[in-house]
């Protein structure tokens, strides 16, 4: 059985992707089959990449491929990934009815998802992995709120030489493709001649997420909205405003991830230790916004 549930246009610049909703014949689970139309060879080595990608993980916040095919029919390749089926949604989506209710996320329960978050990017930075495309939207909730990371179709290798001024253009241009913009690190607008770029750049869309779980939008949603340029804006600190109501320590620790300077940036494993000692602070330091 079939359920079409929607139709996005993938971040991938050689096709599109559909997701239907299906029900397993023998088991009866509902999954989620991703479709992934290939109009060429580097379309088909991209949908090939992003299964080897899911392959390469066994985590309980990185989504697994429970199986894959290539379907070839009109001279195009149709790539098939079955998911599994994530019913509360994305971290967006859950977002959302919180703030159309005018309600806000508890801290706890904000730490909880956070560390899952941290938890399933750790698992791609050891692997000397990026996922480069973090963000609300690519982070699914099951039932007890453990986030899983979906979209690994942007990941490479985590760390990149960039030697001359050619491969800067390439390497800015391929984050223009797939690195959403009101979550892009500052260094991919603006990619310097001879620099390294790595996985800190996870870490910067990473508090853009916790800015988002906190004040219900990210913190250059609206700045892109308007027109305003993002690459400027992202050049600043971030500010967190005065109506804020949680703890010091979170906002302390949303100040010190998101660092315009990559070299300042922490990385997964500090971020990490953070959140599990807020977690292990009184719980009258967890205090909801009001």
């Amino acid at each position: 059985m079939h359920t079409f549930l929607h139709l996005l246009c993938s971040n991938q610049s050689n096709g599109f992707s559909f997701v239907d909703l299906v029900e397993g014949v023998k088991d009866g689970h509902f999954y989620a089959l991703k479709r992934i139309l290939c109009h060429d060879r580097e379309g088909r080595q991209e949908a090939q990449t992003e299964v080897e990608m899911h392959q390469m993980f066994n985590h309980p916040n990185v989504l697994s491929l429970v199986a894959h095919s290539f379907v070839d029919h009109g001279g195009k390749t149709e790539a098939r990934l079955l998911l599994p089926y994530m019913r509360k949604g994305s971290l967006w989506s859950v977002l959302e009815k919180l703030r159309d209710k005018g309600s806000s996320m508890p801290e706890k329960q904000i730490l909880q998802i956070f560390r899952g978050i941290c938890s399933g990017l750790k698992a791609i930075h050891d692997k000397g992995y990026a996922h480069r495309d973090i963000k609300p939207t690519n982070v699914l909730l099951d039932e007890d709120d453990r986030p899983v990371l979906m979209d690994l179709g942007s990941m490479n290798r985590a760390r990149i030489e960039v030697k001359g001024s050619r491969e800067a253009m390439t390497i800015q241009d391929w984050a223009a493709q797939r690195c959403t913009i009101s979550y892009r690190a500052p260094e991919l607008f603006n990619v310097e001649s001879h620099c390294i770029i790595d996985e800190r750049t996870d870490i910067w869309s990473l508090g853009c997420v916790l800015y988002c779980m906190m004040m219900l939008e990210g913190p250059y949603d609206l700045i892109f909205q308007k027109g305003d340029s993002v690459a400027l804006a992202v050049q600043n600190p971030v500010s967190i405003p005065p109506s804020c109501r949680y703890s010091e320590g979170l906002q302390m620790l949303l100040s010190s991830i998101m660092v315009s300077n990559p070299q300042e940036r922490p990385n997964i494993n500090w971020v990490l230790d953070q959140v599990q000692d807020l977690q292990s602070r009184s719980p009258n330091t967890q205090t909801n916004m009001v």
